[in-house]
Parts: structure tokens; sequence; C-alpha cells
């Protein structure tokens, strides 16, 4: 009987740092722990994050104040509004010149969860055309980001979208961003973006 309850909380201090692991990263509340990048609008509604297009229609983009390695990375967002943005991992900025890797967030049939380099090789890797059926577009959906050496892997409403081994994200270092994409109309919520860190 001793070693049954023994067992029990193993497993059960096992799952309670498991589900410890994630926490969120932003609060529901304001922008704490992020900074935004750009003339772009950014802010909280609902308890949700909004971004949106502003006077300037230029690209903007949010990143956080910590820099983040190896991960996984969970989110939902909304494209109200065409829906042009992204997810940038392992990046660097100057103005709104930014370096580094997006996860592709993007309207029907433009490769979300695709991997793209900016201001550098362009598109790395990009869905099979039978996948770009996972985005609701004006739903919610969930993504899921997995960053590991030189390893990435993406998730879409529960479905990998697409898997990279590349050697130079391998040696990327820097931030996890948003971005509002250049051109206007754009208009995005986002929520309960939560990271585990990894070693």
């Amino acid at each position: 009987m001793k070693g049954w309850s023994l067992l029990y909380c193993i497993v059960f201090l096992s799952a309670a740092g498991s589900a410890q692991s994630f926490k969120s990263i932003f609060n529901g509340k304001d922008l704490t722990g992020w900074k935004n990048n750009g003339t772009e609008k950014w802010y909280v509604d609902k308890k949700e994050l909004v971004c949106e297009s502003g006077p300037d229609k230029q690209y903007g983009y949010l990143s956080t104040t910590k820099n983040y390695k190896n991960f996984e990375l969970s989110l939902q967002f909304k494209q109200e509004a065409n829906g042009n943005s992204g997810v940038f991992i392992r990046s660097s900025i100057e103005g709104t010149k930014i370096s580094g890797w997006q996860v592709e967030v993007a309207p029907e049939n433009l490769h979300t969860g695709g991997i793209y380099e900016s201001y550098g090789r362009g598109w790395l890797i990009q869905p099979k055309p039978e996948d770009e059926k996972w985005l609701k577009m004006g739903q919610w959906n969930t993504m899921k980001i997995l960053v590991k050496g030189d390893e990435v892997t993406s998730w879409l409403n529960g479905h990998q979208m697409v898997y990279l081994k590349d050697e130079k994200i391998g040696q990327g270092e820097g931030f996890i961003a948003l971005q509002i994409h250049d051109g206007g109309g754009i208009k995005v919520r986002w929520k309960n973006i939560r990271i585990k860190e990894l070693k």
C-alpha cells in the first residue's frame, strides 16, 4: 500500500510539474513583457491582444523583452481582417527591420504554418497544398511551435503543418515577436499565449 502511495505521489508531482512548466507570456491586461516596434497598433481588448494596422500602414512588431532559445509555444489567433501576420522566433530588430524566422499567419492558401526567413532566404518551407485547409478564417485557431536546436515544427489546430531542420536557425538567438504586415487593413486577435522553455 505504501508503495502505491509513493507511486501516486511521484505521478502526481510529475504531472503538476509538467503543467506548471507552461507559463503565460501575455497577462490579458496590458503589454507588460512586450515591446512595440513601429507605429502600428497593439492593444488589449476583452483580455485579448489585438494587432491592427495604423495610419502609416507599415510593418509592425510586438516583441518579447526576453530572449527564448529552445521552447514550445502555444497560442490562439483569430483573423478579423486580412490576417497577414506571423510569429517570429530567435529574432532581433533595428527599427522595424527584423532579422529572424517567421512562422506564417496569413489568409487562406497563403501558407499559414510555413517558415519564412526575413531579409534572407525567403521561404524555407511551406505547408503542403492539402494542409492549407486547416486554417479557419474568422475563427479561433490554435498554433503550436516547437523550437529545439536546429529543428522547428509547427502545428495548426492539432495538425502538423511543417517540420524543418536548418543549421542557420540552430545558430539563431533572440526574442519571439508577433507581426503586422505592411499594406494596411490588418486586424488579428491573439490569446492564451503560453510558453514552455526547454533545455
